[in-house]
């Protein structure tokens, strides 16, 4: 392994961070409805595992309602205890064949606990970060002590992977600001 290669499992390991918290995040409503609320949910039919997206088509029918309708109409109440559990702040309700979703209007005390919960998973994005770059620089100093780096070498590769994980640090917190706003302005 050298430099290049290091850098760029870092890199994977650092997009996969961001794609991580940018899924959560939208995870997380602002009282407008979006299919990607519910749309990554699993629910365990027939004995397996499936995302929503995969077992049914959703809708926003309106700004504050999620649509779900089951290609399989059984499917309906793994659906809903799936949404249950997931514990979103909204209760599902099953419909002859379909499941309805409607998103309460959002108190000023349920954004700053959105607010809240956004945050941790900002946190959590920035210690993944932070693991990233100690990892790649055990495998710097692994080099070193192999005898492939020299102790410049190693200095060299620590101020590059803390350049980037700065800026993937930068990068979840500017997401995490536009996600406050975006939950305390709405």
């Amino acid at each position: 392994m050298d430099e290049k290669q290091i850098l760029a499992q870092l890199d994977d390991d650092l997009k996969k961070v961001v794609r991580h918290v940018e899924t959560e995040f939208a995870t997380i409503h602002a009282g407008k409805a979006s299919p990607s609320l519910v749309d990554s949910l699993e629910v365990e039919i027939y004995g397996a595992k499936s995302r929503i997206r995969d077992i049914s088509a959703l809708t926003t029918p309106d700004a504050r309602t999620i649509m779900i309708q089951p290609w399989d109409r059984g499917t309906a109440k793994a659906i809903e205890k799936a949404i249950l559990v997931a514990n979103l702040g909204f209760t599902p309700v099953v419909e002859a064949d379909k499941i309805r979703c409607v998103l309460p209007e959002m108190s000023l005390e349920r954004r700053r606990e959105m607010v809240k919960r956004v945050a941790a998973m900002a946190e959590a994005g920035r210690v993944s970060a932070r693991t990233a770059r100690r990892e790649a620089l055990e495998r710097a100093k692994a080099l070193q002590k192999a005898g492939a780096f020299s102790e410049d070498d190693v200095k060299r590769l620590e101020k590059e992977v803390q350049k980037r994980t700065d800026g993937t640090i930068g990068t979840i917190g500017s997401a995490f600001e536009k996600k406050e706003k975006e939950l305390l302005t709405h």
